[in-house]
């Protein structure tokens, strides 16, 4: 505890009323009404749906989180990772001009009058002594108490902050940090500490973590809680991955389980400007219960959570006498004493507050993930890109269908806020986007209706190859979810295309089930599919012109075009199952990061959650990409086709990327995996197709359509899965598989099946 050992410089220098003497500050504190013994804390967290590089708009959000702290009596205010600047600003960082507007950005801030008698912690970028950091900046009353840098970087995945930061030099190291003279002139300070320091009060002690370092064996509050740090602050900028959050969950709540603490856990939401989605769900812990937590997935730009918690309960949580032995050998922390106290003098008048009691931990399914994620994504996408809608080729399939009903899902969100939570910047975005006048009150009257003002939809078939089946499903689809559709057939225009093509080299190419080659075949599919990608983009661009967008808001001068969406799952992309620059050529891709397994799953709830039967029909039709000819004993089949399961394609993916598993580690593991009905050589054969298919088709990764991030063993070759295109045979892995498979004999080739049923017929 801190009480009258506080000095008379610590007190001007936060603009306290001066202490003369020390027996003065006793008096001091009964006449502001300040307890020394005091242990309700309200305190608070937020999830903040910052842009990256929009200083402008972050400050604002940050602003506004801390009124809404503020007003609802919180002492502590903590913010998400880099909040000033957006944390996805990639290369940016390297400029000098962005920690120059982030000082310019909090210069301003500490000079608002909202951030008075108020504890708070901002993140930010920092350079020192030339070296940059990801830092938090903790001020009071216009004052900075502590930078404290990053210890530990995120730096694999969708992660490479070491191309950009620094960690900071170790544990318990602490500088004299000198300040810009932007921030001097509002706080008079010319320099302050800067390193891996604790946050005193007058009534507890608080330390800072930041993201990746929750995520480490050996974290910040382990060593910081033993030296009796009470309260810990985690900002994050941690991203949404299908089954994610149960994991942070785990680690927030183990940080105070083993020896006690308060966790305060702040995290960016939205989409930032990259191919993440931050998920928010901010949350606040005592000893292992959660107390508070915010939405994952949510259209509002800032969330604060608070609680209000017990000093005291952490204080009897650390009893534990092998706790107090090492805490007793712990190195001791540098401790910034700021003359404050977080628990409130309300305790005396107010015997109602109370402290917040555990809540059950709220968690959505995968099939929700999927629903409510990409469409949150795909709202930010849409209202800060400034276009006006979107727009998908529909094939009456379950990818592009799942897709439609991903955007189904933001029309859903967007009408709820609308409605219900009478969010004015929703509906206010929904204008702009819809093409509305500013001073229209028009306000949508479904779900469907919000789709029909954003969302655009076109069947192109083809009369040979297209069946009456799919381009109904793509035409009752349209029209349950509301979507402005169109429906039309492209054989003229890759008559057109194919007729040129003879003219010049007097070639005809043929189908292969009409007697012509593999090419020939395969480059018939392949124009259609990129013929399709073209139109996508024609009409993209001037749906919105033919629908009347400009008569509707005559001040409009641009109509805005359609933002195209991809349909290529995971799994399609990891096998290379699609053409070249095709209709998977696009804006963005919400599922691209999605397996098929889990498509069908997210089709199968929405029809229940959406009530929405006709989905149904898309989870029973046989995947195809019909782009042959169809007769009476022919429809093509996309497993067929890759030689291979969509099942079969996620174990593979998941071995190749989150087990980091080579040829001949995929075929160990998969022995054991598959050998109840594979043998030893025809896992290796599965293997072996798996990975021709692969190396063949790399050079389609580097192409891919910006995909969001949603599942660990993603293809995104330009950020998150970084590999050679040009791929060697690997004849070595082969080849040492062969030789074990040959040293196992009759072992290696028995189909263990046929050998179960053998083994029964010998025992009967």
């Amino acid at each position: 505890m801190h009480g009258p050992e506080y000095t008379r410089d610590t007190a001007s220098l936060f603009k306290l009323p001066a202490i003369k003497k020390k027996e003065d500050f006793s008096s001091t504190l009964t006449k502001n009404h300040f307890f020394i013994m005091g242990h309700l804390v309200t305190v608070a967290t937020c999830s903040l749906n910052q842009w990256a590089l929009d200083i402008v708009g972050n400050q604002a959000r940050i602003l506004d989180s801390i009124r809404q702290a503020k007003e609802k009596r919180a002492s502590l205010r903590i913010g998400p990772e880099l909040e000033i600047t957006g944390y996805g600003c990639l290369d940016h960082f390297l400029e000098n001009d962005l920690c120059l507007h982030s000082w310019e950005s909090l210069a301003e801030i500490l000079d608002n009058e909202l951030c008075n008698d108020m504890l708070i912690d901002i993140g930010m970028p920092v350079k020192h002594r030339n070296v940059l950091y990801n830092c938090r900046v903790i001020s009071y009353n216009k004052k900075i108490a502590l930078i404290r840098p990053k210890l530990a970087l995120a730096n694999d995945g969708n992660y490479y902050e070491m191309r950009y930061f620094s960690p900071w030099k170790g544990e318990r190291i602490v500088e004299d940090f000198y300040l810009p003279r932007c921030i001097t002139k509002v706080t008079g300070q010319e320099k302050v500490r800067i390193g891996d320091a604790l946050v005193s009060t007058r009534d507890t002690c608080m330390g800072t973590e930041t993201c990746e370092e929750l995520f480490t064996p050996r974290a910040p509050n382990i060593g910081a809680g033993l030296d009796g740090c009470e309260i810990f602050s985690n900002s994050s900028g941690s991203h949404h991955e299908l089954r994610k959050l149960d994991t942070r969950i785990d680690l927030i709540r183990e940080a105070t389980l083993k020896s006690g603490g308060i966790y305060l856990y702040a995290n960016q939401q939205g989409c930032d400007g990259d191919r993440l989605y931050y998920d928010g769900c901010a949350m606040i812990i005592i000893n292992g219960q959660i107390v508070a937590q915010g939405s994952q997935f949510s259209l509002a730009d800032v969330e604060v959570v608070v609680a209000t918690v017990d000093l005291e309960e952490v204080r009897s949580y650390r009893f534990a006498k092998s706790r107090a032995i090492q805490a007793t050998q712990q190195p001791s922390y540098e401790r910034i004493e700021v003359p404050m106290s977080l628990s409130s003098d309300e305790e005396e008048f107010n015997p109602f507050l109370k402290p917040s009691v555990p809540r059950e931990v709220r968690f959505h399914s995968p099939e929700e993930e999927i629903a409510l994620g990409p469409a949150c994504f795909l709202w930010d996408y849409l209202r800060r890109s400034k276009q006006g809608g979107y727009f998908i080729p529909l094939s009456g399939g379950i990818d592009s269908c799942a897709t439609s009903m991903i955007v189904f899902s933001m029309c859903r969100l967007v009408y709820h806020d609308i409605v219900e939570d009478k969010n004015k910047q929703v509906i206010k975005e929904l204008r702009q986007i819809a093409g509305e006048s500013s001073t229209s009150t028009w306000v949508p009257g479904s779900p469907q209706e919000v789709c029909g003002r954003v969302f655009h939809s076109a069947y192109m078939g083809m009369k040979t190859n297209s069946s009456t089946e799919t381009r109904s499903r793509a035409k009752d689809l349209a029209k349950e979810i509301g979507s402005y559709h169109c429906d039309f057939d492209i054989d003229t225009v890759v008559t057109a295309i194919t007729t040129l093509f003879t003219t010049v080299t007097k070639f005809v190419p043929k189908y292969k089930m009409h007697g012509g080659s593999n090419s020939s075949n395969l480059a018939l599919q392949n124009i259609q599919a990129r013929t399709r990608m073209v139109l996508s983009y024609l009409f993209a661009q001037l749906l919105p012109s033919v629908r009347g967008r400009n008569a509707k808001n005559p001040e409009n001068t641009n109509p805005g075009s359609l933002l195209v969406l991809g349909s290529a799952n995971v799994d399609e992309s990891l096998r290379g199952y699609l053409t070249k620059y095709d209709c998977s050529s696009a804006d963005i891709n919400p599922i691209g990061g999605i397996s098929k397994t889990d498509l069908k799953r997210f089709i199968l709830y929405a029809a229940d959650a959406f009530s929405m039967p006709l989905l149904h029909s898309f989870i029973d039709a046989p995947p195809t990409a019909e782009l042959e000819p169809i007769s009476a004993d022919y429809v093509q089949s996309d497993e067929v086709d890759m030689g291979m399961t969509y099942n079969e394609l996620s174990v593979f993916g998941n071995l190749r990327k989150r087990d980091h598993l080579g040829p001949y580690g995929m075929w160990s593991k998969l022995m054991h995996i598959w050998g109840d009905h594979l043998s030893p050589s025809q896992v290796y054969e599965k293997v072996r197709r798996f990975h021709y298919f692969y190396g063949i088709n790399r050079h389609k990764a580097t192409t891919l359509t910006p995909s969001l991030h949603c599942e660990q063993y993603g293809t995104d070759d330009n950020r998150y899965d970084m590999r050679p295109f040009l791929y060697p045979s690997l004849d070595w892995a082969w080849r040492k598989i062969e030789k074990a498979v040959k040293d196992m004999g009759d072992r290696g080739t028995r189909d263990p099946e046929k050998t179960e049923v053998d083994e029964r017929k010998k025992t009967a």
